[in-house]
């Protein structure tokens, strides 16, 4: 653009030249012409700024990683000018990690009407993928001015993490929550407060189980089975605080939150009602989360990945554990990236559970024959990043 205006300057250095050593009527008016261009061109762009706006819109804020997703720019032109070049950087980025990129386009807009660029985007890890215009512009048609339009154009979309299959079994255990009892739909226990079904009796059955009134109107024996209880209290700790700012940092966090959805998943298979614990940077507090279905576990992971800073703050857990009481839990799981021998030893010594598991997110299998000392009543399992169902093929929950 710069060398069109120097071209015009010495357009009109020409004209000029041509009207001092010319008298003819048409020497000025050529360089009357050639002089009023540029303020022309500069009003007729001007007002075509005025008149034009342009959004980014997204179909779906919310999808799964290694979707492919749409992004639309869109482009409106209110004026009788047609804009015969228009310029856009769109940058987006994973929060995860900053790491800027950026698609450049190149597009005319007609006079009264609206011009739509549409392109996809996908993204390997989860997170919130960020997505701005740097800027628009438009021309005029000499290219000599250009006015910036549609400023401050941003969307969010949320990238879900995907859960895997691990290697895991329940045991089975006698804490239960006395406020809000669960109970299977598909397997029959032993908790006689809950009628699970009926069935005709078997030699072996216990007496007590006979229902009796119903029996005698079919002239065979009919049992109780009773319900098994599902609302153990189970809780994983999701600890997002992270020293690591490096090109690890985005595979670091998509694995930390996979790890997670892949035990909420294998749980909820099991019918085993859980909670998950988390620091919320929106909320500036640690948050606990009830999970009891699928739904719950898409809306809470939602929620969890949104509640992430760009800065990626998030609070010790020891601020959470030096809150602590002891309310026991019958399996208690903390996912975590930190190697942090003072925590780790003390959910082994003071963390009140049936069953304690540390998942350990680490860079490489060499960094996983590193990780630190056993502890007493700590199951610890190393997970290298990106390898969750080959890193969890043991873990009692």
């Amino acid at each position: 653009m710069l060398i069109n205006k120097i071209l015009f300057i010495i357009l009109i250095i020409i004209c000029a030249a041509f009207y001092v050593l010319y008298v003819w009527d048409f020497s000025l008016v050529l360089l009357i012409v050639i002089a009023s261009l540029p303020l022309i061109m500069f009003v007729i762009t001007f007002i075509t700024k005025k008149l034009l706006s342009a959004e980014l819109a997204i179909r779906e804020h919310t999808v799964s990683k290694n979707e492919v997703f749409d992004l639309q720019l869109r482009v409106s032109n209110r004026s009788i000018f047609p804009v015969g070049k228009a310029e856009a950087l769109i940058e987006y980025y994973n929060i995860f990690n900053n790491e800027v990129n950026s698609i450049e386009l190149h597009f005319p807009v007609q006079a009264r009407n609206s011009h739509r660029l549409t392109f996809q985007l996908s993204s390997k890890f989860c997170g919130i993928i960020k997505i701005r215009s740097a800027y628009i512009t438009i021309f005029d048609p000499l290219r000599i001015f250009r006015f910036r339009v549609g400023k401050n154009l941003c969307e969010n979309i949320v990238i879900l993490p995907q859960g895997h299959e691990i290697g895991a079994y329940l045991t089975s255990t006698d804490r239960l929550n006395d406020e809000s009892q669960s109970f299977s739909e598909h397997k029959p226990g032993s908790d006689p407060s809950e009628i699970f079904g009926l069935r005709e009796y078997i030699p072996g059955d216990k007496p007590n189980r006979i229902h009796w009134k119903l029996s005698s109107k079919k002239d065979e024996f009919i049992v109780k089975e009773y319900s098994l209880p599902v609302d153990s209290p189970t809780s994983v700790f999701l600890n997002l605080h992270c020293c690591e700012k490096s090109e690890y940092t985005l595979p670091i966090y998509d694995t930390l939150l996979e790890a997670f959805v892949s035990l909420s998943q294998f749980l909820l298979e099991n019918e085993r009602i859980h909670n998950l614990i988390y620091y919320s940077a929106a909320e500036r507090q640690f948050t606990e989360r009830l999970i009891d279905s699928a739904d719950t576990l898409a809306s809470v992971i939602t929620e969890l990945i949104l509640s992430i800073s760009d800065d990626l703050n998030a609070e010790l857990p020891e601020t959470y554990f030096s809150e602590y009481r002891g309310g026991g839990w019958a399996s208690f799981t903390f996912i975590t990236a930190e190697n942090n021998e003072n925590l780790l030893s003390f959910i082994d010594d003071e963390i009140d559970s049936d069953i304690k598991n540390i998942i350990m997110v680490v860079k490489n299998s060499s960094s996983a024959e590193k990780i630190g000392r056993s502890y007493a009543s700590v199951n610890m399992i190393p997970v290298v990043i990106g390898r969750i169902s080959s890193s969890v093929t043991d873990i009692e929950l």
